[in-house]
């Protein structure tokens, strides 16, 4: 009858051993299951900016996608008639660009920091050929770089491009002075048939653009850009609407 305390002590450290262990190997198996399931790495910039449509001609019935840099324009048109006819509210979410027809809705997302907006486009510009897009203020604040003024993004048409007959036009400057815009226009009527000043008012004033043609594709317009350009001028190729 003494040896029964004894026996009942050694079950108990026992069990308590067998309790622990099955504790340790608990914690261990849950360990290996959350490290197995890490959370997504957001995805690079590389990878953000694949396409598989490298040209940058909106092609109907296809995804039109495009990476470059945006900028964002405010009061100096706010209140005033954009492309399609629409008032421009720089609080509003817009956005202005070369070549989609206007009306399309994009995917715009800022490559610094990844935040993305669905944004309208009702607008033509931007006019610096190095930038592919012209947000309002409102949409570039949404994007967060009001404060730096341009930023990388990356473009997506949230639906296949419309079919349509476009036109486009080269647009060879714009000056404050329509004198200067005058001399441009008879400079380029040397060479070309159809040059023409098309006259535009911001809220800082009027100011004058030369433009020259109208072209069934944007690559013969962009063949006449490369020769204004050897004018001394910097061309961007537009929609006509």
């Amino acid at each position: 009858m003494d040896s029964m305390p004894q026996v009942q002590a050694i079950f108990a450290r026992t069990l308590t051993q067998v309790l622990r262990f099955g504790v340790v190997l608990a914690i261990a198996v849950l360990s290996a299951s959350c490290a197995g399931k890490a959370a997504p790495a957001r995805p690079t910039t590389a990878e953000l900016l694949k396409t598989p449509s490298p040209s940058p001609t909106p092609v109907p019935g296809q995804i039109y996608r495009e990476a470059g840099v945006s900028s964002w324009y405010g009061k100096d048109f706010h209140g005033r008639k954009t492309a399609n006819g629409e008032t421009y509210d720089m609080y509003g979410i817009s956005a202005a660009h070369r070549t989609l027809p206007l009306g399309t809705y994009i995917r715009v997302t800022n490559l610094d920091n990844y935040k993305s907006i669905k944004v309208k486009v009702n607008d033509r510009g931007p006019f610096a050929k190095s930038r592919v897009l012209d947000l309002s203020y409102g949409a570039a604040k949404e994007l967060g770089f009001v404060a730096q003024g341009t930023v990388k993004v990356r473009i997506e048409t949230l639906e296949e491009v419309r079919d349509s007959t476009p036109s486009y036009t080269v647009q060879a400057g714009a000056f404050i002075e329509e004198e200067n815009a005058r001399m441009l226009k008879q400079r380029l009527s040397k060479k070309y048939d159809t040059v023409y000043i098309v006259p535009f008012e911001s809220n800082t004033g009027k100011f004058f653009r030369v433009r020259v043609g109208s072209y069934s594709t944007e690559e013969k317009a962009e063949r006449v850009a490369s020769g204004i350009m050897l004018e001394g001028v910097e061309p961007i190729v537009l929609r006509k609407d």
